[in-house]
């Protein structure tokens, strides 16, 4: 591999009439998928952060209940009770990490409210958050990466983007579908798995022909079987509702 043949296969792929090339986005693109990645990184930190809290103060015989909202509510405890047995050294080193995780919670909030202010303005977020189980934050995402879905020739190569489709492991003729291939978006593929995991959870008193599908699945399959399909699902139905401008229909959500 050298610069030579680097050149030489990038020609002999610009005379091929068939060849796919990456779509270049949108100053508008770019910029909303930075501010989900600054965010994600900011969460990332806020969660390591957390865990270095827990970890340090476990050395002292202080463990807080699960959740990052429970760790907050301990933090003020600890530092005030004058009787817990904590030296004044730790104790002001214990300040300063709560003040960076305060820090993380503003920069993260203050993303977040950016993003979703963001989707309200959007016209294709606002048309993706008609669809059941996205949100502000999935929406813009989404909108970010299909910008106006010409990129995609159909749904399901975009539900394959995101890594929701089965891997193929086929010869002679024989076809054997495996697990989904978790290739492709991650970041996309985990908000569409959350949406999808709360759409079920509501979907039992819904009578709705995606409701009905659905419930109609976790009865099939296991429960995180019926949730990916349901991702899947949800990502074509995001394609086809951005690629060809038109509002979400739910009577052909069930068939989609």
């Amino acid at each position: 591999k050298n610069d030579r043949a680097d050149a030489e296969a990038i020609c002999e792929a610009l005379g091929r009439p068939t060849m796919r090339f990456v779509a270049v986005k949108t100053v508008d693109q770019q910029d909303s998928q930075a501010t989900h990645r600054i965010r994600e990184e900011l969460i990332s930190q806020r969660t390591a952060k957390a865990n270095q809290i827990r970890g340090l103060v476990g050395e002292y015989g202080f463990i807080a209940p699960t959740g990052i909202q429970q760790l907050r509510r301990a933090l003020p405890l600890w530092l005030e009770d004058a009787t817990n047995g904590l030296s004044d050294r730790f104790r002001r080193l214990l300040a300063d990490l709560a003040d960076d995780l305060r820090y993380l919670d503003e920069r993260v909030a203050q993303l977040t409210s950016a993003i979703e202010t963001h989707a309200n303005t959007d016209p294709v977020a606002k048309r993706l958050m008609t669809l059941r189980g996205i949100g502000p934050i999935t929406a813009s995402a989404l909108s970010g990466v299909l910008g106006d879905g010409t990129i995609y020739k159909r749904g399901r190569d975009f539900a394959a983007s995101l890594g929701l489709t089965p891997r193929q492991h086929s010869t002679g003729g024989r076809e054997r579908l495996l697990g989904i291939s978790k290739r492709g978006n991650s970041y996309l593929r985990k908000l569409l798995v959350h949406g999808a995991r709360a759409v079920l959870r509501y979907s039992v008193k819904k009578d709705d022909g995606l409701s009905q599908w659905i419930k109609h699945l976790a009865v099939r399959k296991h429960r995180n079987v019926a949730i990916v399909a349901l991702a899947n699902k949800t990502a074509r139905m995001a394609w086809a509702v951005t690629r060809y401008e038109v509002p979400y229909n739910p009577e052909l959500a069930a068939a989609a």
